[in-house]
C-alpha cells in the first residue's frame, strides 16, 4: 500500500505541474529554461514540456494502481506490465520534453 501511495502521489504532483506548464506558466522549470525561452515561445514550450510531464505523471499513477492490484491478487504479470508501461512512458515523456528544450531553448543545457 505504501508503494501505491508514494508512486501515485508523486505521479499526481508531476501531472499537476505538467498541466500548469501546459498553460504557459513555466515557473516550475529550471531558471535556465525560463531565461532562454522568448516570451512568444513560452506557451508552445510550456505545452510540450507539460505534455511530457503529464505523460510521465499519468504513467506513474497507472503503475501505482497496477501495483496495488498486484498486492491483492499476487498476479506478477501486473508488475511486469506496469514496469514496461512506466519505462516506455518515461522515455516518451523525456523525448517530448527534450525536443521542446532543443527547439525553443537551443539545447537541454
Amino acid at each position: 500500500m505504501a508503494i501505491f501511495i508514494i508512486v501515485s502521489g508523486l505521479g499526481m504532483l508531476i501531472s499537476i505541474l505538467g498541466i500548469i506548464n501546459m498553460t504557459g506558466n513555466i515557473s516550475s522549470l529550471h531558471w535556465y529554461h525560463r531565461q532562454r525561452v522568448t516570451e512568444e515561445n513560452r506557451k508552445p514550450f510550456g505545452k510540450l514540456v507539460g505534455l511530457g510531464m503529464l505523460i510521465i505523471g499519468l504513467a506513474m499513477i497507472v503503475f501505482g494502481i497496477l501495483f496495488l492490484i498486484f498486492e491483492q491478487t499476487q498476479l506478477e504479470a501486473l508488475v511486469i506490465i506496469g514496469v514496461v508501461e512506466l519505462i516506455a512512458s518515461i522515455i516518451v515523456g523525456m523525448v517530448i520534453s527534450f525536443y521542446a528544450m532543443k527547439k525553443y531553448n537551443g539545447g537541454i543545457f
